[in-house]
């Protein structure tokens, strides 16, 4: 009889196909057989009869700000955080620590914390900020998921936004490195000029917040960039998009065969404006959140399958930096604090609108995976695949508390929201990180995820 370290048992496995009742045997880290009424024995089981299993979220943007950060989020918290939202892979965003990553050196340092201290795996990005240009090469060398870049003002000394000519170059010198570049897209001409317009005239409201970081700006921001990508080839990834004008650009390119993906955040999608105008700067990041007939043309979009992938824009820090002086929403750091709560928002996005459950596992894990090179390992239920699995009960409501936040600061906008379902496991690579809802004692045991690598001309990457 054959053994197995686990085996999961009776769950409904979400596969690309569908849903089926099956059986889940995982054998050193991996999935080693998937069948109904599995035969074998193990040295531990759990039984998933009633509940269903989806590959774990790979969630492609988070903001832990480790090294030199680590008071507004770290590997630590943050990696619980997300393991507790049924998470095993988290690409952290390269502009919040100090330094920045931005140069191999900064690049290894975080790789470094992450397997000290990370209980799930993790993947890095790198940067590209005027000046860097010459470190793109050994930052894709050394395994980069891709690189972020802004085209808005960051507020971040660390890492400022590019201009145009920083732009460029770094686009053409990430196309012939086979990389993907994530853009910020918001213009900071407009941005800039409409939140000087407002200071001026003492106007700090919740609605003129929002009418600084208008829809037309995004869309310009999304042109602009797709322009250039048509010049240099460089492929894009559009981060937590807002607009439903937005995606219609984009939209375009795909069509035009252009090498373009997007995302957007759940909390574009279960919240709008009035969350800002009520609850205050807990609500404030950048693109605003939208007024609500926006949000339903973003839901809408979604289930049309014009998203690409799910992710939460994990943004914390210490709340006194959401709580200026004066009470000016213009000075209140921007960013929504919710990286646990990606899969719940899925799910409960699926339930209310009738979404099949394999769209879920292709927004929160297969296509971030096929798009950043990891779909190797990661991103599917399948015999050989690293054993990462979010086991979660659609029929047992979650309802969100500082208790049950693991993130280091517990104000969010999503303190109070219940969700229609709960996530019951989480398993990295065959190792049990939350049960029963609990994030366990676990040695850390997160490991650096490093796409595969790309091939220029005929050469291997790494070899250049």
């Amino acid at each position: 009889m054959e053994h197995f370290d686990l085996i999961i048992r009776g769950g409904s496995v979400v596969l690309p196909s569908g849903e089926t009742i099956a059986d889940i045997g995982i054998k050193g880290g991996k999935i080693a057989k998937i069948a109904a009424n599995l035969e074998g024995e193990a040295d531990q089981e759990w039984n998933a009869a009633g509940r269903h299993v989806l590959p774990g979220m790979i969630d492609v943007h988070v903001h832990f700000s480790e090294p030199g950060r680590e008071h507004w989020e770290g590997f630590t918290t943050g990696s619980a955080m997300m393991a507790a939202g049924g998470c095993t892979t988290f690409f952290d965003m390269p502009l919040n620590g100090i330094p920045s990553t931005v140069h191999t050196e900064a690049l290894f340092d975080k790789a470094r914390l992450g397997e000290e201290k990370s209980v799930v795996d993790f993947g890095l990005w790198g940067g590209l900020v005027p000046g860097n240009e010459e470190d793109l090469l050994p930052l894709a060398a050394s395994g980069v998921i891709g690189f972020k870049a802004f085209l808005s003002t960051t507020g971040n000394k660390e890492f400022e936004a590019v201009d145009d000519m920083t732009l460029l170059t770094g686009m053409k010198k990430i196309a012939e490195l086979g990389k993907v570049l994530a853009l910020h897209s918001e213009s900071a001409a407009i941005t800039n000029w409409l939140k000087e317009e407002k200071e001026k005239a003492g106007l700090f409201s919740a609605d003129d917040y929002l009418e600084t970081r208008p829809i037309i700006a995004e869309v310009e921001a999304v042109e602009r960039a797709l322009y250039y990508s048509e010049i240099t080839g460089c492929a894009l990834h559009f981060v937590h998009i807002s607009s439903a004008a937005a995606v219609s650009k984009i939209e375009e390119a795909k069509a035009c065969g252009m090498n373009v993906t997007v995302e957007t955040c759940p909390h574009y999608l279960l919240f709008n404006h009035n969350d800002l105008r009520e609850k205050g700067t807990i609500a404030k990041c950048a693109p605003p959140l939208r007024e609500a007939d926006e949000q339903q043309r973003l839901i809408a979009l979604l289930a049309a399958g014009k998203f690409d992938m799910l992710s939460s824009d994990h943004s914390p820090c210490p709340f006194d930096m959401k709580d200026p002086k004066d009470h000016n929403l213009f000075q209140a750091w921007g960013g929504i604090s919710g990286g646990q709560f990606t899969l719940l928002s899925a799910l409960e996005l699926a339930m209310q609108h009738h979404i099949p459950l394999e769209k879920v596992a292709a927004w929160t894990a297969s296509n971030p995976a096929e798009r950043f090179g990891l779909s190797d390992r990661k991103g599917s239920i399948a015999v050989g695949m690293d054993a990462d699995l979010a086991i979660v009960d659609l029929n047992e409501a979650f309802t969100v508390t500082e208790d049950n936040y693991y993130a280091k600061h517990k104000q969010s906008l999503y303190i109070g929201h219940t969700f229609p379902c709960s996530v019951t496991g989480t398993i990295v690579r065959g190792q049990i990180v939350v049960r029963g809802g609990e994030v366990m004692n676990a040695q850390p045991t997160g490991r650096w995820q490093k796409p595969v690598q790309a091939i220029v001309g005929d050469r291997e990457l790494s070899a250049l």
